[in-house]
Protein backbone atom coordinates (compact mmCIF):
# COMPACT_ATOMS: atom_id res chain seq x y z
CA UNK A 1 0.00 0.00 0.00
CA UNK A 2 1.33 3.29 -1.02
CA UNK A 3 0.50 4.75 2.36
CA UNK A 4 2.58 2.28 4.15
CA UNK A 5 -0.40 0.50 5.36
CA UNK A 6 -0.71 -3.07 5.66
CA UNK A 7 -3.76 -4.65 3.71
CA UNK A 8 -6.22 -7.45 5.27
CA UNK A 9 -3.68 -10.13 3.58
CA UNK A 10 -0.12 -9.24 4.92
CA UNK A 11 -1.89 -8.43 8.11
CA UNK A 12 -3.61 -12.63 7.52
CA UNK A 13 0.07 -12.99 6.62
CA UNK A 14 2.51 -11.67 9.49
CA UNK A 15 0.05 -12.66 12.33
CA UNK A 16 -1.49 -16.24 11.38
CA UNK A 17 -5.10 -15.53 11.56
CA UNK A 18 -6.82 -16.14 8.72
CA UNK A 19 -8.59 -12.96 6.57
CA UNK A 20 -12.02 -14.30 7.91
CA UNK A 21 -10.69 -14.45 11.31
CA UNK A 22 -9.26 -11.02 10.95
CA UNK A 23 -12.90 -9.49 9.79
CA UNK A 24 -14.39 -11.18 12.43
CA UNK A 25 -12.17 -9.94 15.04
CA UNK A 26 -12.94 -6.25 13.70
CA UNK A 27 -16.93 -6.95 13.86
CA UNK A 28 -16.33 -8.22 17.53
CA UNK A 29 -14.54 -5.15 18.71
CA UNK A 30 -11.46 -6.70 19.32
CA UNK A 31 -9.60 -4.40 18.01
CA UNK A 32 -7.59 -1.71 19.63
CA UNK A 33 -8.08 0.73 17.29
CA UNK A 34 -10.37 1.84 14.48
CA UNK A 35 -9.05 -0.05 11.60
CA UNK A 36 -8.92 2.67 8.71
CA UNK A 37 -10.04 2.02 4.98
CA UNK A 38 -8.49 3.38 1.72
CA UNK A 39 -9.89 5.48 -0.76
CA UNK A 40 -11.66 2.09 -2.20
CA UNK A 41 -12.90 1.28 1.07
CA UNK A 42 -10.16 -1.89 1.68
CA UNK A 43 -8.71 -2.15 5.24
CA UNK A 44 -5.77 -0.58 6.06
CA UNK A 45 -3.73 -1.71 9.28
CA UNK A 46 -0.68 -0.16 10.88
CA UNK A 47 2.04 -1.54 12.62
CA UNK A 48 0.75 -0.86 15.74
CA UNK A 49 -3.03 -2.51 15.07
CA UNK A 50 -0.69 -5.91 13.80
CA UNK A 51 1.15 -5.31 17.60
CA UNK A 52 -1.96 -5.68 18.91
CA UNK A 53 -3.31 -8.55 16.84
CA UNK A 54 0.30 -10.43 17.57
CA UNK A 55 -0.87 -10.08 21.21
CA UNK A 56 -4.56 -11.30 21.02
CA UNK A 57 -2.82 -14.17 19.18
CA UNK A 58 -1.04 -14.94 22.81
CA UNK A 59 -3.83 -14.34 24.43
CA UNK A 60 -6.05 -17.10 22.63
CA UNK A 61 -3.31 -19.15 22.95
CA UNK A 62 -3.28 -19.02 26.87
CA UNK A 63 -6.53 -19.22 27.09
CA UNK A 64 -8.23 -15.72 27.17
CA UNK A 65 -11.96 -15.58 26.29
CA UNK A 66 -12.58 -13.29 23.46
CA UNK A 67 -15.22 -11.53 25.52
CA UNK A 68 -12.15 -10.84 27.84
CA UNK A 69 -9.72 -9.62 24.87
CA UNK A 70 -12.77 -7.75 23.60
CA UNK A 71 -13.03 -5.53 27.47
CA UNK A 72 -9.73 -5.24 27.57
CA UNK A 73 -9.59 -3.61 23.35
CA UNK A 74 -12.23 -1.67 24.48
CA UNK A 75 -10.57 0.22 27.72
CA UNK A 76 -8.01 0.77 25.33
CA UNK A 77 -9.78 2.41 22.90
CA UNK A 78 -10.68 4.71 25.49
CA UNK A 79 -7.64 5.69 26.65
CA UNK A 80 -5.77 6.76 29.58
CA UNK A 81 -8.00 6.92 32.78
CA UNK A 82 -8.81 2.69 32.87
CA UNK A 83 -5.70 1.24 33.79
CA UNK A 84 -6.55 -0.29 37.14
CA UNK A 85 -9.24 -2.37 35.21
CA UNK A 86 -6.73 -3.29 32.59
CA UNK A 87 -4.32 -4.36 35.19
CA UNK A 88 -7.05 -6.15 36.96
CA UNK A 89 -8.41 -8.35 33.66
CA UNK A 90 -4.61 -9.04 33.08
CA UNK A 91 -3.72 -9.92 36.59
CA UNK A 92 -7.49 -12.36 36.17
CA UNK A 93 -5.92 -13.57 33.43
CA UNK A 94 -2.06 -14.41 34.62
CA UNK A 95 -4.26 -16.19 37.48
CA UNK A 96 -5.90 -18.59 35.18
CA UNK A 97 -2.18 -19.06 33.45
CA UNK A 98 -0.50 -19.87 36.60
CA UNK A 99 -3.59 -22.93 37.26
CA UNK A 100 -3.27 -24.29 33.89
CA UNK A 101 0.80 -23.97 34.10
CA UNK A 102 0.25 -26.26 37.52
CA UNK A 103 -2.11 -28.69 35.76
CA UNK A 104 0.62 -29.06 32.81
CA UNK A 105 3.18 -29.68 35.10
CA UNK A 106 1.13 -32.05 36.77
CA UNK A 107 0.43 -34.04 33.46
CA UNK A 108 4.14 -33.60 32.67
CA UNK A 109 5.17 -35.31 35.61
CA UNK A 110 3.04 -37.95 35.33
CA UNK A 111 4.27 -38.64 31.17
CA UNK A 112 7.42 -38.53 32.70
CA UNK A 113 7.25 -40.99 35.26
CA UNK A 114 5.80 -43.68 32.81
CA UNK A 115 8.18 -42.73 29.73
CA UNK A 116 10.87 -43.01 32.73
CA UNK A 117 9.48 -46.56 33.92
CA UNK A 118 8.79 -47.87 29.96
CA UNK A 119 12.40 -47.29 29.16
CA UNK A 120 13.65 -48.93 32.05
CA UNK A 121 11.60 -51.93 31.32
CA UNK A 122 12.66 -51.95 27.68
CA UNK A 123 16.25 -51.80 29.11
CA UNK A 124 16.09 -54.42 31.03
CA UNK A 125 14.16 -56.43 28.21
CA UNK A 126 11.40 -57.09 30.00
CA UNK A 127 8.41 -58.00 28.29
CA UNK A 128 4.97 -57.44 28.52
CA UNK A 129 2.68 -54.94 29.97
CA UNK A 130 4.46 -52.71 32.56
CA UNK A 131 1.49 -51.53 33.72
CA UNK A 132 -0.90 -54.25 33.70
CA UNK A 133 -1.06 -55.41 37.25
CA UNK A 134 0.27 -58.59 37.63
CA UNK A 135 -2.11 -61.31 39.37
CA UNK A 136 -1.03 -61.73 42.84
CA UNK A 137 -0.31 -65.56 44.15
CA UNK A 138 -3.40 -66.52 46.79
CA UNK A 139 -2.10 -67.93 50.03
CA UNK A 140 -4.40 -70.39 51.68
CA UNK A 141 -6.24 -68.86 54.19
CA UNK A 142 -6.20 -70.83 57.61
CA UNK A 143 -9.64 -72.56 58.07
CA UNK A 144 -10.64 -71.52 61.51
CA UNK A 145 -13.73 -74.16 61.87
CA UNK A 146 -14.95 -74.99 65.80
CA UNK A 147 -15.75 -78.25 66.37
Amino acid sequence: MADGGLSIGQVAQRTGLSVHTLRLYERAGLLASEVQRDRSGRRVYSTWDVEWLANCVKFRASGMPLTTIGRLAQLVREGSGNEAERLELLREHRRHITEQLTRLRDCLDLVDGKVDSYERHLAAGARGDPWQQQPRPTTAEPSHQTG
